[in-house]
């Protein structure tokens, strides 16, 4: 058998060549500039309707809308790729800020066609969504009409939009910045060597406990350094929507993303006070894996260790036949999608310099493509975590027959289809072990997501509840950030760790994500949604990917609570439907306690 040899860098020529000095995506930009300066003017003439003779100026206006928003989508996303890929490229820092104006131009223009049908009389605007024309919108256009409702007049939040470009977007870029250039020393085989944050990170799962522990104290160190001015940075971030909430007249920190995520507070609730009630078996894992590792209690340090030196490595080219393989055995339409992302080069993986930390999957709408992002070092996370991106892309994948007004999926149902595809693999991986310790490594790879989703990304949700109730009294020093940061966690882990990571605001990302608040509780949403969908797939076989490619064809024009009723018939604002995902992810602990007991 031939061995594929795909490539572990990506390609970004398609779109433009000549990187972010590109002379096409000079003109690209420079054409969404036009457009969107004379569909500016243009709006200035847009009225509230107020008969059904209205009907084609609303299409030609969301024809117009998305022309200007898919390229503009198009053009971000590629620049988000040259940014990620070389943290030194100062020419795409520079384009970012450019395209941060024109979402900003943009999302007034959003603004004005939301008050202008938020202001429609009732009656008319029912009768203008019973059109052919503008039925298939309506969950859209309604969600639109609804949010227009409970914003400030137009004048106002134009005013917002356009301050948040250098009062608030701009503090995330800046972290972005500043984490691109720290530098970790670290001593590995006996060399020194100076690594980035991302590559730093890795270390994180390395077989060597002092390799382990140098790392996290060199990393906490550099934080530490750095940390008045991440507390600033993430003050300001938080005192910004603040403010915005408080003009609105918005109690809740939690009404924004809960009406992004278009999901129920009930619904929140439930999945977290499931969670809450069923952690004893994730602290009895944690205390095994300790005793496993020779200590008396979790360190934070540990969490991601190995526990067995038998841990199979697989290079991207083996990790990539792998992930293929056990695709196809769900779908053939997943798998084939999956194989043209390998071989058309999508992924971006090579382990080198002036990465940034983490993984990403980001779509570009005009070329309808996508590009993966991450650093691949050869573990079997590593290989969960492309195949984790891989099922973002299939999500975009799916929807190219939708149009593009019902394409806007929230986080939550984004994280679904990413998660159901790492489990695919992640189970495959333990059927597929050869040997008892390799069992045992690779359950204890799936337990890892567990914990990091009820446990890690509970404890970013409670530090950050916490955070924005402060914030809202004023401004939160770091040792402040610090204490409630621990706090989070020791409540989290279910007083499971014996040392804690204090600085872990200062280190994640998700914090300081303007576009999107609380990017923490839909992660856990998608992996408890997921499991859901991964049983009925188990039962059904492969004859279960229409039924899957249908859900996720409708993952933009429902809420939440309305999708899991129409495809898996349950109701998610009640803890039974997460418990049953919950028991799912103890069987895992339960097996994996099983094996270690029967190793000594």
């Amino acid at each position: 058998m031939i061995e594929e040899n795909y490539s572990v860098v990506w390609d970004l020529d398609t779109f433009f060549v000549g990187g972010s000095n590109s002379t096409a995506l000079r003109k690209h930009l420079d054409e969404v500039k036009n457009k969107l300066v004379a569909f500016e003017e243009e709006l200035k003439g847009f009225y509230t309707p107020s008969s059904l003779q209205d009907v084609n100026k609303i299409v030609h206006t969301i024809d117009k809308l998305k022309d200007i928003a898919v390229n503009l989508s198009e053009a971000g996303a590629v620049i988000g790729c040259f940014q990620a890929q070389d943290t030194t490229d100062k020419q795409a820092a520079l384009l970012e800020g450019e395209v941060g104006m024109l979402y900003a131009k943009l999302s007034s223009s959003m603004l004005t066609i939301q008050q202008k049908i938020g202001q429609t009389e009732e009656t008319v605007w029912q009768d203008l969504l019973q059109t052919n024309e503008l039925s298939t919108f309506a969950f859209v256009l309604n969600e639109w009409r609804n949010e227009a409702k409970l914003m400030l007049s137009e004048k106002e939040e134009d005013m917002i939009t356009n301050l948040s470009v250098d009062g608030y977007h701009a503090w995330g870029q800046l972290y972005d910045m500043s984490v691109g250039d720290i530098r970790i020393k670290l001593t590995l085989d006996g060399v020194e060597k100076v690594l980035s944050v991302g590559q730093a990170n890795n270390l994180s799962s390395h077989e060597d406990a002092a390799i382990r522990k140098e790392s996290f104290n060199a990393l906490e160190t550099a934080w530490t350094e750095k940390e008045d001015f991440f507390a600033k940075t993430l003050n300001h971030i938080a005192g910004f929507r603040l403010a915005v909430y408080e003009k609105r007249g918005w109690d809740s920190v939690l009404q924004e993303p809960l009406q992004i995520n278009r999901m129920k507070q009930e619904t929140l609730d439930a999945m977290w006070g499931a969670i809450s009630k069923n952690k004893a078996p994730f602290v009895e894992y944690l205390q095994r894996k300790s005793a496993m590792l020779g200590e008396k209690r979790m360190h934070w340090y540990d969490l991601d260790a190995p526990v067995s030196a038998s841990t199979e490595k697989m290079d991207f080219q083996q990790g990539a036949a792998f992930i293929l393989k056990h695709f196809k055995e769900f779908g053939p339409k997943l798998a084939a999608f999956s194989r043209n992302a390998f071989e058309k080069g999508w992924i971006e993986a090579e382990d080198r310099p002036n990465k940034r930390p983490g993984g990403f999957c980001t779509g570009m709408p005009v070329s309808e493509e996508s590009r993966i992002f991450m650093t691949y070092s050869g573990s079997m996370s590593n290989v969960s975590t492309l195949a984790h991106e891989l099922g973002h892309a299939f999500h975009s994948y799916a929807l190219r027959p939708v149009h593009w007004m019902n394409r806007q999926y929230a986080m939550g149902v984004a994280e679904t289809a990413s998660t159901f595809a790492e489990m695919i693999v992640a189970d495959a991986a333990v059927k597929e072990a050869k040997t008892d310790e390799e069992k045992i490594a690779l359950l204890e790879d799936k337990i890892q997501r567990s914990v990091a989703f009820f446990m890690n990304i509970h404890a970013r949700y409670l530090f950050e509840t916490r955070f924005y109730e402060e914030r809202k009294k004023g401004m939160v020093s770091a040792t402040r950030l610090n204490d409630l940061m621990e706090a989070a966690q020791k409540e989290a882990y279910g007083d499971a760790l014996e040392t804690t990571h204090p600085h872990f605001w200062a280190s994640k990302l998700h914090f300081y994500i303007t576009d999107v608040p609380f990017y923490n509780f839909p992660y856990t949403f998608g992996y408890l949604f997921s499991l859901s969908i991964y049983a009925k797939a188990i039962t059904e076989g492969s004859s279960f990917e229409e039924k899957y490619i249908s859900l996720l064809q409708d993952t933009a024009v429902m809420t939440v609570e309305d999708l899991a009723m129409k495809h898996l018939g349950e109701d998610i604002t009640k803890e039974g439907f997460w418990i049953k995902g919950i028991n799912l992810c103890i069987q895992d602990v339960n097996e994996f306690i099983q094996f270690t007991n029967a190793k000594g």
